[in-house]
Parts: structure tokens; sequence; C-alpha cells
């Protein structure tokens, strides 16, 4: 069969959207699954794209898939129903497919408003989705709803196979990496804790099954080889088996993969040694979810977290030149401006170098949802609004939209406000290389100079942090993005003395390196200095950006 897997687009912006822009990798594990089993199979993103009605028709019959599946996670529920739609028009007789935590929770919701969607998998999605398949190539549709883990439809009335059972040997799916190139991947699926605002719970029921080391690092061995160097371990707590991530972390240093990547962990289960292992592997940022400095916030959303914790784990993140950054909710049960006081002195004692303010929001499938839709005759009719989410604070007196609209202002405020002081406080360890140390500046650096921190207004200094940092950098040891980003950034100010100088000197560390040198040259230029300027982009003749430079020089400076 032509399947045709598809990660619909979210209605409104993202807060951040490293972890919901990429197609969750369940996508990828169950095309490999149906790839192997000789079927046809492609994953098409359309997050983030907007195309007209017609366009993403044609694009659909242009595909001309026989099996369509949504990976749904909620808030990009109306992405989902509307794209499904429009292939029902495209395609008539194509078979639609919704899954992922969104339709596991709201499946019946999602089979009783829409009759063009066909089948919902609940749960976890590879053995369902593909026994699904197999039942629909033999042209048995109809026993197709009694599949563990499938609803659909029989005779009119919504049916339901049941539960499956999880998949207990995740080694067994097939490599998802051998059939397609993708950032986002994790050690483990589920988690044991308990949190209220988090479908985790009911979705994986607590239990927590984890692939060897040997099956995750082989996975980030072929993206390697396919050119990804950078990647999101996207578990919900990468430490929750030490001795595990600890072996992961060896064999990622052991076969020399090169790589960097950013952690997800929780700061109970962090310590020195994890931490040591993580660092010598490319970890380069942990996030940790923190909720609240209130305990009593906190313990309204069974966050079973101690502050001391927060902070040692902070600490020795930080030391270790690991970029610690902090997951903070507001608007919660029983939120005040004192409590989100609480959380703003927390942020100043543990001083994370990255922070993301959330507005609380209730999604089925977690106990604050299921403990506000007891008191609803029927909850699912408010899921036909066009609405991402329900936010807590409409569903209590208590809280006011402008109130809680005002928390997260005030968190994200003192994030800003304080944050070139987090960075000239952080105190790296010794027991680092000096190029460890230089890396981790200079990665710091490129946020205020280039990344995300440089288009952030409220962020004072960010210009003279990026420097000094920058600087700090080069002073500990050679560093090419150090070299690269203070010669541009001088550049930009139009300082290009200062930017030849530092340019220069990486140029003279990193003869090979094409972005120093052009960077280079386009600051000789701006100096008069046409036949040096010239040079620079002679160096690259297969080079058609160093060939556009040297053809403007040449004609700029008469040569």
């Amino acid at each position: 069969m032509n399947i045709l897997l598809i990660y619909p687009d979210f209605p409104d912006k993202r807060i951040s959207g490293e972890d919901i822009l990429a197609p969750p990798m369940g996508l990828y594990y169950i095309g490999a699954l149906l790839k192997e089993r000789g079927h046809e199979v492609r994953v098409l993103n359309l997050n983030g794209e907007k195309p007209s009605r017609e366009a993403l028709k044609e694009k659909f019959r242009a595909l001309r898939p026989d099996m369509m599946g949504f990976s749904v996670v909620h808030a990009n529920r109306w992405g989902a129903i509307d794209a499904a739609a429009l292939a029902r028009e495209a395609l008539p007789h194509v078979r639609i497919v919704f899954g992922g935590p969104g339709a596991s929770f709201l499946w019946r919701f999602l089979l009783s408003r829409f009759s063009f969607i066909d089948f919902a998998v609940v749960g976890e999605g590879e053995r369902a989705f593909s026994e699904l398949v197999r039942r629909l190539q033999e042209n048995r549709p109809e026993s197709a709803s009694d599949i563990p883990g499938v609803a659909g439809r029989r005779n009119g009335e919504i049916v339901y196979g049941g539960e499956a059972p999880f998949i207990d040997d995740l080694d067994s799916l097939p490599s998802p990496a051998a059939h397609f190139t993708f950032r986002h991947l994790a050690l483990s699926r589920g988690c044991p804790e308990n949190c209220a605002f988090c479908a985790s719970p009911k979705l994986w029921r607590r239990k927590t099954r984890f692939h060897s080391a040997a099956y995750f690092v082989d996975m980030l061995k072929t993206l390697r080889e396919k050119g990804e160097t950078f990647f999101y371990v996207s578990d919900d707590n990468f430490t929750l088996k030490k001795n595990l991530a600890i072996e992961v972390c060896e064999k990622i240093v052991d076969q020399g993969l090169d790589i960097s990547w950013a952690a997800i962990s929780r700061a109970d289960r962090v310590d020195g040694e994890i931490l040591d292992w993580m660092k010598k592997a490319g970890c380069v940022q942990i996030s940790y979810g923190i909720e609240s400095g209130c305990d009593r916030i906190r313990k309204k959303l069974n966050k079973n977290l101690r502050k001391s914790h927060v902070e040692k784990a902070f600490a020795m993140t930080l030391e270790r030149g690991i970029m610690a950054r902090a997951y903070f909710i507001y608007g919660s049960p029983g939120e005040s401006r004192a409590s989100i006081e609480d959380s703003v002195d927390l942020m100043k004692k543990i001083k994370p170098l990255g922070m993301i303010a959330y507005m609380l929001a209730l999604f089925p499938g977690t106990a604050l949802y299921d403990d506000f839709a007891r008191n609803i005759p029927d909850p699912d009719d408010m899921w036909m609004a066009r609405a991402e989410d329900l936010l807590y604070f409409e569903t209590d007196p208590g809280l006011s939209r402008e109130s809680v609209v005002s928390f997260g202002k005030r968190l994200r405020s003192a994030f800003y406000e304080n944050l070139p002081g987090f960075v000239r406080d952080v105190s790296l360890s010794k027991r680092l290389s000096p190029e460890a140390r230089a890396d981790f500046y200079s990665r710091l650096a490129m946020t205020f100079s280039h990344g995300d921190y440089s288009q952030i207004r409220e962020i004072p200094q960010k210009q003279e942090t990026a420097r000094k940092l920058y600087e700090k950098a080069l002073s500990l040891a050679p560093d090419h993005r150090a070299c690269l980003g203070l010669g541009a950034m001088l550049q930009q100010k139009r300082e290009f003395k200062g930017s030849i100088e530092a340019l220069q000197k990486g140029a003279a560390h990193y003869p090979a390196s094409e972005p120093i040198h052009l960077c280079l040259g386009i600051s000789l230029m701006n100096e008069g200095r046409f036949h040096e300027a010239a040079a620079c982009f002679e160096k690259f003749p297969h080079s058609p950006q160093a060939a556009s430079y040297l053809e403007e020089c040449r004609r700029a400076g008469g040569l």
C-alpha cells in the first residue's frame, strides 16, 4: 500500500519551536515498520506550512496515498481535522486514520463528530497501525475494529478493540534511522512520575520501557552518517535509569560520534557522575521541569520535587559547562502574585541560562482535566471550539485572564532582566579542559549575538554580553565559533578593524575555514583593502558564494 503519514499544522504560534516543529518520533517508528513489510511510506510535515486549500488538495492528489495517518498531539487537532477533510474531498476512497496522544484520549469524540475519519489508533501505534494496514490490504475493513488499540465503525456504530498491550522489547522495532532522517529521538517510553498536568501517567500507565544502549547509539551513528550533528533526546527523563544513560554516553565517546545534543531530566535524577559522562558525550543543554518555586503550587500539580534538589542540579549542570534550562508553569490552581514571586526568587537562585514559561492548560488524559470533566455533562462539546487548548484559568473563578497573563510577563521579564547577570556568574569547573570551556562560552555568546536572545528586545546588554563571552572563550583556547562570531558581530557594528583582527587570528588557526575567510574578506573590502580581500575569496575557487564576493571585490576595487 501507499501510505502517507502526516504531522498536521498548529493554528497558533508556539512558545518554543524545538519541541513541536518536528514530526513525532512515533511516525518514523511506524513508517520504518511498514517499510520493512513492503509498503511505500512517506512522512509529510505540514507544521508551519500554510498552503491554500487547493494547494493542499493538489499535494494529496499528487501523492495518491491509499491510506493516511495523522499524528495528533491535541493542540493540532484542528489542523488534522481540516487537512483530513480536504483529503477526503481530494481522494474520496482514501482511508483516514488519526493517532497520537490527542486521538488516544479523544477517539470517541473524533469518530462521532467527523465522518471522514475512518479509524483511530489508541495508545502505542506500531503494532495496531500495521495490523490495521494488513486488514485493509486484505479487504477486511469490517474486522479492523477488533484490533486491540484500534477504534472504528461497524454498521454505523463506533466500536473499539480494547487496550493494546505495550511493546515490551523496544529493540524489536525496526530502526527508524535506517529509513528516515530526523533529529528527535528517545531512549525510553513512559515516566514513573504522576504529575497532574501531564498525560504520560494515563498514556503509559507510569510504566517505563527502554531501548538498549546499543540500539539507541546505533540510531545516532546512522543519523550522523547522514550528516546530522545535533540531536534532541526527548525522553521524559533521560537519566531515569542511570547506568543505562551512562552506557549510552560511553558508547558515544568510544565510537567518536562527534555530536552535540540536548536532553530533558528531573532535578532529583542527576548527579556528578552522570553529568560528567553527558558532558563528555556532547550534551550541551539539559532542560529541567521546575514548574513553580512555590511548594504549595508544586504540591497541587503533584510535582514531587524539593527546591534543594533543583538548586543542586542547576549548580552541578552549569559547573560542567552544560546549559541548564528551566521550565516553569503559571496560572496553576491557587496561583497568586506571591507564588509567582516564589518562582522568581527560585529563578534568581538557580540562575538558568534558558527559561520557558507555559500557561497551564488542561489536556485530555491529565488528572487536572479529569477533575474538571467530572462536572461537565458532555465535555466533548468543548472540543468543537476552534481553540487549541483549554486553559486552566478559564475553569477557575479565582483567576482572571488579566492576572494570569501578568504572571507570565513577570516570569519572562525577571528572566530577561537578570540573564546578563546569570551569565556573568557562571563559574565553570577547572577540571574542564580549556577547549571545553571555550566551546561553552562561544555557544552561549552565539545565542546573544546571532541566536534567539539577539531577537529579544527585553534582554539588556546583549552585544556587550556576547563580546565578553567571545573574548573569554578566545582567552582560553582557539575556538572557531568564537573567532567567527566575534568577527561577524564587530562587522555588523562596522568596527572593521576589530573584526579583521579577530578573523585574521581565526584564519591562522583555521586556514581551511570558508566562513572565516569570507567574513574576513568582507571586512577587508569595507576597509578598502581589496587585494587582501580577493586573496581570501580566491582560496575557495569552487564556492559560488566566494565567487560572487570575488566578482564584487574586483569590481569595487578595480582589480
